[in-house]
């Protein structure tokens, strides 16, 4: 339920800010909204922890809607051309068919034949088929296990309920011969 706030009754707090602490989702529309700082992301590299906002979001939907909203996830962070997002729907399909062991099926077959993929008619050519299984192959979303047979990155193929898409943005750093360039200055040249 929506809390109602009445603007003559408010509830000062002049020394300590209750929104610091705040740990009750907001009920929207569609469903959730948490917020929260943490400094939870290690940059690899230098070992720097970095503090960050999250602002995590929760929708409920229905079967169809999953599927099409993870695959569009997939599409987005991957960027995958439409030949890629094509034979990404096609193999998501056939992965939804194998028997699970460990919680997931580790591996697929892709049997192509006369333009039909494991017996069923897809309605593409040979080429786009093959243009877009090299494009899951180089985007690690397969791998070659031995003919017509791959294995499944599955982190990107799975049967479970739930799906997380992060998208984490940075503010630009700039440099001072960026500042000095957005200012007219010409760079020079090594």
């Amino acid at each position: 339920m929506a809390k109602i706030t009445n603007l003559r009754n408010l509830h000062f707090s002049p020394i300590i800010n209750p929104l610091l602490e705040l740990s009750t989702p907001i009920r929207v529309k569609s469903g959730l909204v948490a917020t929260k700082m943490s400094n939870d992301l290690v940059d690899r590299s230098t070992g720097e922890q970095h503090t960050h906002a999250l602002i995590h979001t929760l929708n409920i939907v229905d079967d169809a809607h999953f599927v099409k909203v993870f695959a569009e996830g997939i599409k987005q962070a991957f960027q995958l051309s439409r030949t890629e997002m094509r034979i990404f729907c096609l193999v998501l399909e056939v992965y939804e068919q194998e028997k699970m062991t460990g919680g997931f099926a580790d591996s697929i077959t892709l049997f192509w034949f006369n333009d039909t993929l494991n017996g069923q008619s897809v309605d593409m050519s040979d080429r786009t088929f093959q243009n877009g299984l090299k494009g899951l192959l180089n985007k690690d979303f397969l791998s070659p296990k031995v003919r017509d047979q791959y294995w499944v990155n599955p982190t990107l193929f799975f049967k479970g309920d739930r799906v997380a898409f992060v998208t984490e943005y940075r503010r630009k750093k700039i440099t001072e011969q960026d500042r000095l360039e957005s200012q007219g200055q010409q760079r020079l040249i090594d």
